[in-house]
């Protein structure tokens, strides 16, 4: 074969070498987790909580919570920066999570339209588990306080970073 006809196959692996490393990259950065961004945190109280039934009713309002086996009880006040975030990540319990300050603005990994719920000062919500991706995100102009009380089993991480779900932009 001679040089000028090699040429194009040179070129042609180099733009096919060239297209599967951005493919790469692109893909790549989809996956990786995506860690929080300008997030405080300090542990308030940690526990270990025997199993529990717990049924109270009063009225039309009502409540049940039942534990099996040892769960470990942790509680946190986050203070989130304007512009911050907690990163998409899912979590192995639940948590319930006060906003003490500011506002937090909830997305779901699983919302195709990226649809926001937010939660203002003195309002509450339940962290989802089950391995449900979602992010909260300080988009205000003052700092995001959030008081969180954990749910979980022994010795598990209290939250799992995941890679960015695509639905959303950021």
């Amino acid at each position: 074969m001679t040089r000028a006809a090699s040429r194009p196959r040179g070129i042609i692996t180099k733009l096919v070498f060239a297209a599967v490393f951005l493919g790469v990259g692109a893909y790549g950065g989809s996956v990786l987790a995506t860690p929080g961004e300008g997030v405080g945190s300090t542990q308030l109280a940690q526990g270990s909580l025997d199993p529990i039934r717990i049924r109270s009713e009063v009225g039309n309002w009502g409540i049940e919570i039942k534990t099996k086996g040892q769960s470990s009880v942790t509680v946190v006040e986050n203070t989130v920066v304007p512009g911050g975030h907690f990163g998409w990540h899912s979590h192995p319990g639940p948590s319930i999570v006060v906003v003490k300050s500011g506002t937090a603005t909830f997305y779901r990994g699983d919302d195709p339209t990226c649809t926001p719920t937010t939660y203002e000062t003195g309002q509450a919500f339940a962290d989802p588990v089950g391995g449900l991706v979602h992010i909260v995100r300080n988009e205000g102009t003052e700092p995001l306080v959030v008081v969180v009380t954990r749910f979980l089993p022994p010795g598990a991480p209290s939250r799992i970073d995941e890679p960015r779900p695509g639905n959303c932009s950021f």
